[in-house]
């Protein structure tokens, strides 16, 4: 009985697909931005390495930017945040398992700013931060 119903029904199923394939697809109402690959950044305490924080960021352009352009850009983004992360560990003082974002926001803009013209840059945001560990870390001093 049952097999009778799925074979009834793989006529209509079969034709769905090539309907909702045909569909333009959908735009992102959140303007143009250039998503970087997930990036290792260092957590460094008294010049000793005891963490890495999984970060994936977002660059927001400017409506005006030429975004397939930039977009080929992606890897130099990726290689200045790494840069900047081992220059000066994103390090957070009370917490080993994230990064101090304002600190990685303003240098990367600023690391941007080199590769782009700055009219095309509007902001960066931190999408996700994933701490590679979450124990066995030196005990943080407390938040002031």
């Amino acid at each position: 009985m049952r097999r009778r119903q799925i074979l009834a029904a793989l006529p209509f199923a079969l034709a769905a697909g090539p309907a909702a394939a045909s569909e333009p697809p959908k735009k992102s109402s959140g303007g143009q931005y250039i998503d970087l690959s997930p990036v290792a950044l260092p957590i460094v305490l008294n010049n000793r390495l005891i963490n890495y924080v999984f970060v994936q960021v977002r660059i927001n352009l400017s409506p005006s930017a030429d975004a397939p352009k930039i977009r080929e850009k992606e890897p130099w983004f990726r290689d200045a945040l790494v840069r900047a992360g081992h220059r000066t560990p994103f390090t957070k003082a009370t917490d080993y398992t994230v990064i101090d974002e304002a600190r990685m926001k303003a240098s990367l803009m600023r690391e941007a700013a080199l590769i782009i013209p700055a009219r095309n840059l509007r902001s960066v945001s931190l999408i996700s931060q994933t701490p590679k560990q979450r124990s066995r870390l030196p005990r943080a001093p407390a938040a002031r």
